[in-house]
């Protein structure tokens, strides 16, 4: 369904993840093997062949992934269930996730395939190296064609990372521009939760329900701290739809409700305005005048006013809702809410929305939607709200049943789970991948200095300051990280636009994203340069001269 896109997106990062993984596997094994250069050359000369050596290359890389593959499983089985309740719900089946033979199938394989991927490189460049040259050198097995490679894998790293990181960005500006909608009502402060009647209160005559659920109604409303309380039947924003059929008094009937229009119905009581803070924006809202027997009324939002009365005036219009009731004459015009979701209401077909008196139902309701404006319901006072609220309702009748409560704030985040499902991940694979890569940097950086810690000390036998040494190391990582940052931003304006239908308000080609995201990755990777740089600002002259 419309989750699809979110986990074939999530899926895409963790392969972004994994691939970052075995680069910096990769850089690690090839500046491994650099040092075995001599060992391998000896194996060589006893009469090892090339395969032979690429075998014993690949062989450790798998059994260095397998072991990874091991840990990753035993991390997942306890790990899984502790991070989806953590995670905010709306994936589906969630239930279901968890290890079994699949992911133990899946898993073998891609520690497999993961292992000869990071293995294969080091595994060439070993298999490539000229004995005799390597022998005489005496196995320092220093090489300008190691050292691009290693730069050419650090690039990459930071390239994948970099797209990771844009794409986690994207998602917390949509977020956030999503958390900036205007809901169509105020959330503040607000209460809402469902109430159930007893089989008895059920039973009475729907004179005595009526007057019971008013007497209900002014008990909560007459609450210390409550501002105001309202009764609602129908759709509730963000939360259910209901919706029913209707035609124009003044336009001939349809020969069928396919040809009628629709709406999306609010029952509610007078106080439901105040309650939500949905402006009033012509006419009146609803009194406690609009009960059963009183003219039937109706109050309609601008989007029914633009769509069926347009350039019309529509208050003391009439309405029919297909049944043998009198004509609604409707009294007045609100503000729209979002019904459907924050970020794509405006896209949904169905936008006309209709009050009408919770008072003039006829029947009697099992249960009843409760909405509640108090202060103090989003601090640490809403508990002692709370408890006044339900004590007033079962003294009432002690059968009386309360639940669903939640706060509209609440109700808001829920309705952006799925947003903040995807945030969360891919945030988290970002921090990972950016983890990761600078590991990598730092690696790759430290293992040029120990090669060139002879270099090093010539310079500064020669006079160089520590300064220029540290400049020195310095601009080599940030060449790398630079190189990686084109490669990363060229990556990114292509593979961002998978998220285009995903994000609020942001385009997947943000400038701010697309300027402020490398400038991050470029001050962490200095930082992770930084280290080993000052390292090789503190080397010895002497004893560099005199190792070598």
């Amino acid at each position: 369904g419309d989750i699809r896109l979110s986990l074939l997106v999530l899926l895409s990062a963790v392969i972004l993840v994994l691939l970052i993984a075995c680069v910096n596997v990769s850089n690690l094994l090839l500046a491994r093997s650099t040092g075995r250069t001599r060992e391998f050359a000896i194996r060589a000369a006893l009469g090892a062949g090339q395969g032979r050596l690429l075998r014993q290359m690949l062989t450790e890389s798998l059994l260095l992934s397998l072991a990874g593959g091991g840990l990753g499983l035993t991390l997942a089985a306890w790990g899984t269930k502790a991070a989806l309740a953590a995670l905010p719900g709306g994936l589906p089946r969630a239930e279901e996730i968890g290890l079994d033979g699949r992911v133990l199938m899946f898993t073998l394989g891609i520690s497999l395939l993961t292992g000869v991927i990071a293995g294969l490189a080091p595994a060439l460049k070993t298999s490539q190296g000229r004995l005799s040259e390597t022998l005489k050198e005496g196995g320092r097995g220093t090489s300008a064609g190691r050292h691009r490679a290693q730069g050419v894998l650090v690039a990459v790293e930071m390239a994948l990372a970099l797209v990771l990181l844009i794409g986690a960005g994207l998602m917390i500006r949509s977020l956030g521009a999503l958390w900036n909608v205007d809901p169509g009502f105020q959330p503040n402060n607000v209460l809402t939760f469902e109430l159930n009647f007893p089989p008895s209160a059920r039973a009475a005559s729907p004179e005595a329900t009526r007057a019971n659920l008013r007497d209900l109604s002014n008990k909560l409303s007459s609450i210390l701290g409550v501002r105001a309380a309202s009764f609602s039947a129908g759709a509730a924003p963000l939360q259910g739809e209901d919706d029913l059929f209707f035609w124009r008094e003044d336009r001939p009937k349809p020969a069928s409700t396919s040809e009628m229009q629709m709406s999306v119905v609010y029952r509610v009581e007078p106080d439901y305005l105040t309650a939500l803070g949905i402006p009033l924006k012509q006419g009146r809202f609803f009194t406690n005048q609009d009960e059963q027997g009183a003219p039937s009324v109706a109050v309609i939002d601008e989007a029914f006013a633009r769509k069926h009365f347009p350039g019309e005036d529509p208050i003391g219009k009439r309405i029919n809702l297909g049944d043998d009731n009198d004509p609604f004459q409707i009294v007045g015009v609100v503000g729209h809410v979002k019904q459907w979701s924050l970020e794509a209401d405006d896209k949904q077909s169905l936008q006309s929305q209709l009050y009408l008196p919770f008072r003039q139902v006829a029947g009697n309701p099992s249960g009843v939607g409760v909405v509640i404006r108090a202060d103090g319901v989003s601090g640490k006072n809403g508990s002692v709200i709370f408890d006044s609220i339900r004590q007033t309702i079962q003294s009432q009748n002690g059968q009386n049943i309360i639940f669903g409560a939640q706060t509209m704030n609440e109700v808001i985040a829920d309705s952006l789970n799925r947003q903040r499902f995807s945030m969360i991940l891919l945030n988290s694979f970002a921090a990972v991948a950016l983890l990761l890569a600078s590991i990598g940097l730092y690696g790759v950086i430290s293992y040029l200095v120990s090669q060139r810690t002879h270099e090093l000390g010539i310079r500064l036998a020669l006079g160089a300051q520590r300064k220029d040494v540290l400049r020195l190391v310095l601009s080599h990582g940030l060449k790398l990280v630079l190189a990686g940052v084109a490669l990363g931003l060229a990556a990114a304006l292509v593979l961002t636009r998978l998220l285009a239908e995903m994000l609020y308000g942001v385009g997947a080609t943000d400038p701010a994203t697309f300027g402020l995201i490398p400038l991050l990755l470029i001050a962490v990777a200095l930082l992770a340069c930084y280290i080993p740089a000052r390292r090789a600002t503190k080397v010895d002259p002497l004893v560099a001269l005199r190792h070598d």
